[in-house]
């Protein structure tokens, strides 16, 4: 009684003293001007504004656009509630950008150390981040500035985090990174990085490198009810990452993702009620270097018109260098490009896998991948009710061009084509 006493009284006296501050009436916040002087006027006060918030308090950005500098920080809140009801441009001057000391860029918002913060808004918050500006003319704004732009929204190390009803647009970078917490909820976020309004990932829209849509690592994650397109991973479970559900949700970009993993372990990971209109990949888990991986499952996912690959269970396909071909592990050249190569890890590992009911419609290239390195292959992949429609044809080849390093493998149902490395076919239902 006398825990429950003090525990009332501690928030009868924390409502007593939150506020409510209005970013213009209040903090003196200048809507409605493109400036750059405004954008700095803006971003200094939103940093101001942010130091100077108490634990309860509630911070609203009136049904305005400001436009802002990047490199906003907002350190250890408590219990603080950010009302976003216009919109938020970020100012693409990226010669005046803020950086670090090493020089890099700082992101456009950065959370850190936060707990039991809600960022929400009563209709939908749009935020710009006019990425279009940091990714150059295609193909040679990333050799200029390579990975070096800012993250649209970036939540580190916080626990009971809220991200609800927001728009984020056009990211300079990575759109949304949640890491080192524990605990985070986001529904009814958009996430949009285009180029154009094709309905498609063509040459040129996919030269938007790095625009990932929820990249997120840590503990305790659910993100339901959004959309995405984009031109890298769509929904990404990154190193570390455990007790994870993504659901309801419409993504568009190179896969729902599994990596790129390199010495650690990712476990309890869930994908499900998810449809995929046109993806560059569909389902897509990859390996940098060791790790395990264990746990994993797509369910209920239906992938319509994939453009590259539908299925990909295996190392990563990338580049860490200014060379697109080079091979870290596995080459984006491979494998066509001849002399590309695909490196298979021989320190990371596939444990329970598990695929059921996922339906892929019309691929445009009848070509997927399961792949480990024979030293540490997979133990234990399910495909059920795995259907593969209008598949296409490849000289006779199985739809999973290359399949190997599967120790047990087990397709059963409805499952077509079967991979050619699984060892088990059955017909019960599971």
């Amino acid at each position: 009684m006398r825990l429950r006493g003090f525990l009332a009284a501690s928030c009868l006296g924390l409502a007593a003293h939150a506020k409510v501050i209005d970013f213009e009436a209040d903090a003196g916040g200048v809507p409605d001007d493109s400036s750059l002087t405004t954008a700095w006027l803006n971003g200094g006060l939103l940093n101001s504004t942010f130091a100077a918030l108490q634990p309860g308090d509630e911070l609203v950005l009136p049904n305005k656009t400001f436009h802002v500098m990047g490199g906003i920080v907002a350190n250890d809140l408590v219990d603080n509630v950010i009302r976003f009801e216009g919109t938020i441009v970020y100012d693409d001057t990226m010669k005046q950008w803020p950086r670090l000391p090493t020089g890099r860029v700082l992101a456009c918002l950065h959370f850190s150390r936060c707990a039991n913060l809600t960022l929400t808004s009563s209709g939908k918050a749009l935020f710009n981040g006019q990425g279009k500006t940091w990714w150059g003319l295609p193909g040679i704004g990333y050799l200029a500035r390579g990975e070096d732009r800012p993250r649209l929204l970036d939540i580190e190390a916080s626990t009971t985090t809220l991200v609800e009803n927001l728009y984020l647009q056009n990211s300079p970078y990575w759109t949304f990174w949640w890491h080192g917490g524990d605990g985070l909820e986001v529904r009814n976020v958009d996430i949009s990085a285009r180029r154009d309004d094709k309905d498609d990932h063509g040459v040129i829209e996919e030269t938007a490198f790095n625009t990932d849509g929820f990249d997120v690592a840590g503990k305790n994650v659910w993100i339901h009810d959004c959309t995405v397109w984009n031109q890298d991973d769509t929904v990404c479970a990154k190193d570390g990452s455990e007790n994870m559900l993504f659901e309801r949700i419409e993504a568009s970009g190179v896969g729902l993702t599994i990596g790129s993993i390199g010495g650690s372990t990712n476990r309890n990971i869930t994908f499900r009620d998810i449809h995929m209109h046109r993806p560059v990949k569909g389902i897509y888990m990859k390996f940098r270097g060791n790790g395990l991986v264990e746990d994993v499952t797509f369910e209920n996912i239906v992938i319509d018109e994939p453009e590259q690959t539908a299925i990909w269970i295996g190392p990563a396909q990338q580049s860490d260098s200014d060379n697109v071909c080079a091979a870290h592990p596995c080459s984006l050249c491979w494998p066509l490009v001849p002399g590309s190569k695909c490196n298979l890890p021989d320190g990371g590992q596939y444990r329970n896998i598990t695929l059921r009911n996922v339906t892929v419609n019309s691929p445009k290239k009848p070509d997927s991948y399961i792949m480990a390195n024979a030293s540490v292959p997979m133990d234990g992949v399910r495909f059920i009710d795995v259907v593969v429609n209008n598949p296409g044809t490849k000289k006779g080849k199985n739809f999973y061009t290359h399949c190997e390093g599967v120790s047990r493998g087990v397709a059963t149902g409805k499952t077509s084509p079967v991979p050619p490395c699984f060892t088990d076919m059955t017909d019960k239902e599971e």
